[in-house]
């Protein structure tokens, strides 16, 4: 998928004087911009003038689309008022934001025209993908790639004008690599442990005893699981990897094969720069090959301010007056 992109401008220092004002029937104010980060676990939200200062910042549930478009958008509307709320705003200025919304399941187009017809509160909304802002905030106007490993998986890269997204279709068909995907991989072999097709390890026997050593627990759970429900298996897989166990060491080394691929992907489409993030990243990073960490780069921003920058972007568009 490919598409012209002319929106990764980088924030500009302004006079507070300077600012431009948009005229509303009843007041005339300053525009706010909001930047949304909607994944499988949480969503951020952060608050700014139009000249970069932050406002405020919220965490709410979880805004992936793919879990409902009324959930999603209730999450965005909770980080919206609690942001105001810490920037001591009332919340009739919800009316002079300007929000860009970038949520994990946007990539899918049905998802995407369900949020963008949605009533929103805002002066204006633009409604994009996680990684999209994750790009953005991570390399600013340059070209560069960016794999998002956190609940899920996604990779994402914009060169000369153009958009290019890997992978991210969701579970159980894909995100691999992901937290959410390792600890479904974990549980799997809880069950292999216990069928006696793998042996036991430290880190299967206490996985297996959080549901009461009772296979049909486990299956019970996956039936209803999110996510989120899954990817709060991987900070335990991590550690145990870092302290030898096998089964956790294979898993780990199995996540970073997905990473390595989907990076070796963003390359060969000619991404200069790869940026690692998401709440996964840290733990996956170490296992990766050597010729993926050759392209890895920090992020010179987040998925927040990358969606800050589409909204301003998207604030310019509007008529100024004077």
């Amino acid at each position: 998928m490919a598409f012209k992109s002319n929106i990764l401008l980088p924030f500009c220092s302004y006079n507070l004087e300077a600012i431009p004002r948009f005229r509303s029937p009843n007041v005339e104010q300053a525009v706010l911009l909001l930047g949304i980060d909607g994944g499988g676990t949480r969503c951020r939200a952060r608050l700014a003038t139009y000249a970069g200062d932050v406002l405020g910042e919220a965490a709410t549930g979880p805004a992936n689309l793919r879990l409902g478009i009324g959930a999603s958008l209730s999450a965005v509307i909770d980080a919206a008022r609690l942001c105001l709320d810490r920037a001591e705003l009332p919340e009739q200025n919800m009316m002079h934001i300007v929000a860009c919304l970038a949520l994990a399941g946007a990539s899918e187009p049905g998802h995407l025209a369900a949020a963008q017809s949605q009533w929103h509160p805002f002066r204006k909304t633009v409604v994009t993908t996680d990684a999209h802002a994750a790009c953005v905030g991570a390399h600013g106007n340059k070209d560069g790639g960016v794999i998002i490993a956190g609940t899920g998986t996604v990779a994402w890269a914009a060169i000369k004008g153009k958009a290019h997204r890997v992978g991210g279709w969701g579970l159980p068909i894909s995100d691999e690599g992901s937290g959410a995907w390792i600890g479904g991989e974990a549980l799997r072999r809880v069950l292999w442990a216990h069928d006696g097709r793998i042996a036991w390890t430290p880190m299967l026997r206490a996985l297996f005893a959080d549901f009461a050593d009772d296979p049909h627990a486990i299956v019970g759970w996956i039936a209803s699981a999110s996510p989120r429900d899954f990817g709060s298996f991987a900070p335990r897989i991590a550690n145990y990897a870092n302290g030898g166990d096998a089964a956790a060491i294979e898993l780990m080394q199995m996540a970073a094969l997905h990473i390595d691929g989907l990076a070796a992907r963003l390359i060969a489409l000619g991404a200069p720069r790869v940026a690692l993030v998401g709440g996964f990243a840290a733990a996956v990073r170490p296992w990766l090959a050597l010729a993926t960490k050759m392209h890895l780069v920090d992020p010179v921003g987040d998925a927040l301010q990358g969606a800050l920058m589409l909204a301003r972007s998207a604030a310019e568009s509007l008529q100024r007056v004077a």
